[in-house]
């Protein structure tokens, strides 16, 4: 009798105990997080509110199952609900996409990137792709990742007039290096991207062309940005951020790559694919072919034009003058504010964005001289354009004050009001 009490304590029942029983500390930090997003105004160009279809997927028990492989040739047992799931996921993509194969099993957008350079090169090949301070990622070609690392780097940037991608200067560069792959998209970049121009420049170079979507997503599937998926041999996405799902990867290529994507997939970058995870991809797949989404993102783009252009007239500079998608670039640092302390000064009011490097950027991207500010989250709890000149306008009232505290406590009580109008969840 007492092994099998011994047994219960520490076998079933531990299963049914709640997160505040086995671990109240990691509790209470969920419950300040829940707080923290509910009483913020997040502008942060990544992020974004998952509805609670997604979390639910999320946190379902697919995180129990192993499932290495593909549908119908996995290495374990038992995957009969995972292949349906996984199949019913990369269907949604391909139709949401118009995608000719899709791999749903990258964790990040980084291990997208990743597998898409090993499926078609070799250590020491010449890639090319946007400067990181100029508006690209770090997995284009930065020397800190292992884009740069592991191959030989041209960089292309934006013009120091307008501050809008240098397609002169891309195809130059493409000719004179004829680059394996040349690599578009950015993390911070305002403008559309024309992706048939930069096709035309990978068949002059003879290079294959990967396009690196992971902010734009979600205005692609929606027609609010043109697609590269006609033009690019690769595309690769996040799923976390104007698509408004889990946080992970997505793959779509040409057929005639398919087979040499997955292999580098697995077994080449990752082992067993996040179930769960992927069951959450394929609901936001779900939503976003909703009338709904499309209405959404076009909201999105109308909420980023407003808000730049009330930060614009509040007296800080516009990179590139304006935007055409989710997000825009403020140059801080005209007005003697860098990065890192606008940032800050705003976070102390519940105004979250990020510090960033812009063209041309004289200082180290820690500190930065630029802010990039996106409107993704705060469209998904129904703000729209005269709450981003509010918004503007509690930024600009920082900001200028120049982290006074009297300031931000006003601010943030400002704030504090528009969150409760607007709740999340």
């Amino acid at each position: 009798m007492a092994v099998l009490q011994e047994q219960t304590a520490t076998g079933h029942d531990f299963l049914q105990r709640s997160l505040a029983e086995v671990d109240p500390e990691i509790a209470d930090a969920i419950n300040l997080e829940i707080q923290r997003q509910n009483d913020t105004l997040e502008l942060i160009a990544s992020e974004n509110h998952v509805s609670r279809a997604v979390l639910t997927a999320m946190g379902s028990v697919f995180t129990n199952k192993y499932a290495e492989g593909y549908p119908g040739k996995r290495y374990y047992g038992g995957c009969g609900p995972t292949d349906i799931v996984e199949n019913i996921a990369i269907e949604r993509a391909k139709k949401l996409f118009a995608a000719e194969h899709v791999n749903v099993q990258p964790h990040s957008g980084s291990q997208a990137n990743m597998a898409v350079y090993f499926a078609v090169l070799k250590p020491g090949d010449t890639i090319m792709g946007m400067d990181l301070s100029h508006g690209g990622h770090l997995t284009h070609g930065h020397p800190l990742s292992y884009s740069g690392r592991d191959f030989k780097v041209v960089a292309y940037h934006v013009r120091k007039e307008d501050e809008r991608i240098d397609y002169d200067e891309m195809d130059r560069l493409a000719q004179e290096n004829k680059p394996r792959l040349i690599i578009c998209g950015a993390s911070a970049y305002s403008r559309v991207i024309d992706f048939k121009r930069i096709r035309q420049i990978c068949d002059r170079s003879g290079s294959l062309m990967m396009a690196d979507i992971a902010h734009i997503a979600g205005l692609i599937v929606t027609g609010n940005h043109p697609s590269p998926v006609p033009y690019a041999d690769f595309v690769t996405t996040t799923t976390h951020k104007t698509l408004r799902g889990p946080r992970a990867g997505l793959i779509i290529c040409k057929e005639q790559f398919a087979k040499d994507l997955d292999r580098a997939v697995f077994p080449g970058v990752q082992g067993g694919p996040l179930v769960h995870i992927i069951a959450a991809k394929a609901v936001s797949f779900q939503e976003a072919m909703q009338p709904e989404f499309k209405e959404y993102q076009t909201q999105i783009v109308r909420n980023a034009k407003a808000l730049a252009q009330a930060v614009g007239d509040a007296g800080f500079r516009i990179v590139s003058g304006g935007t055409d998608n989710h997000l825009f670039m403020t140059d801080v640092f005209s007005k003697g504010i860098t990065g890192k302390d606008g940032q800050n000064m705003l976070e102390a009011a519940n105004i979250t964005v990020n510090k960033n490097t812009i063209p041309f950027d004289t200082q180290k991207p820690m500190v930065a001289s630029g802010l990039r500010i996106g409107t993704p989250a705060v469209t998904t709890r129904g703000l729209r354009e005269p709450d981003m000149k509010t918004i503007a306008q509690l930024i600009a009232r920082v900001l200028d004050a120049k982290g006074d505290n009297g300031v931000i406590a006003d601010v943030k009580k400002n704030v504090k009001d528009l969150c409760d109008r607007f709740p999340i969840y």
